[in-house]
């Protein structure tokens, strides 16, 4: 198992693709500079758009859309494997997929990911989300291998449902992503100590890169960008919530190591649950 560097990048991603499109490549750019061969970024890298019609303008299908061709490019440019956190995508059935994408150093897409938990919330002082009105969730986790580890799937509202990083662990994943655009009353809540207990849980590395600040279309995230260790520590953090990059080593040996420590993944045992009047529900410790 080699070590290698991770980046997480941060973004404030506004309206125009294009505009974000470059600041994706200046960021790439960056990271690559500090030696990283795996770059993550956030969730809808290619635009914030909370306007219904704006959207159906700004968005298209995966063979036209730029951010996937920036990505493409600076993938191969680099030799790196470059995993866009999100972008939005046209379907071939007309609806939009929150959509992540890793390619390859060589440029290929490896692996595409469409989020599966929409985020669909009313929170306190009137702010209130429904992701399912725009997109249509996936149905599929995704782990693929990348430069001696592997990667497990997530986008943003995903990291709430720990069921999913633990069916990925259990396929092998020793590096679960969480891209995200977390808004920033939740974040200021959650955002920490739901990373950490992700990667406690399931012996783990998880890079976690965030969109941050006051957008054009009003939305407001958290920033915040970090890597976090199997054993649940902050190596890496953008304590802000500023566009900037940060980079960590991941050494899959430790997450063999903290899983031998504690072998919850192997000890987790089936149950049912006696809810007191209907048939117990079975469910499964460890993926279910």
């Amino acid at each position: 198992m080699s070590v290698f560097k991770a980046a997480a990048i941060q973004m404030r991603s506004g309206t125009s693709p294009e505009r974000n499109a470059a600041d994706l490549e200046r960021l790439v750019r960056e990271a690559a500079s500090q030696g990283a061969t795996y770059i993550q970024t956030p969730e809808m890298t290619g635009a914030l758009v909370r306007d219904k019609q704006a959207r159906a303008t700004s968005f298209t299908s995966e063979d036209k859309d730029i951010i996937v061709a920036t990505a493409r490019k600076l993938a191969r440019e680099f030799g790196v494997f470059l995993h866009i956190g999100s972008t939005a995508i046209l379907r071939t059935d007309g609806k939009l997929a929150n959509r992540a994408l890793l390619f390859g150093p060589d440029g290929a897409t490896l692996a595409t990911y469409d989020k599966i938990h929409m985020f669909d919330v009313d929170l306190d002082n009137g702010e209130s989300w429904r992701e399912s009105a725009a997109y249509e969730p996936g149905t599929e986790a995704v782990v693929i291998g990348i430069d001696g580890a592997r990667l497990g799937f997530a986008v943003c509202y995903d990291l709430r449902f720990p069921q999913l990083f633990r069916a990925e662990a259990l396929a092998g994943a020793d590096l679960l992503s969480v891209p995200a655009a977390f808004t920033r009353q939740t974040g200021e809540a959650h955002w920490h100590v739901l990373l950490r207990a992700r990667a406690i849980e399931n012996g783990a590395y998880v890079v976690a890169a965030a969109q941050g600040g006051l957008h054009e279309d009003g939305r407001e995230t958290y920033g915040h960008s970090l890597i976090v260790d199997p054993w649940g520590r902050i190596i890496a953090e953008a304590a802000h919530d500023e566009p900037t990059v940060i980079v960590a080593e991941i050494d899959p040996a430790q997450s063999l190591a903290a899983r031998k420590k504690i072998p919850n993944l192997k000890n987790a045992r089936d149950f049912a649950v006696n809810a007191g009047s209907a048939a117990a529900l079975p469910l499964r410790g460890a993926a279910s």
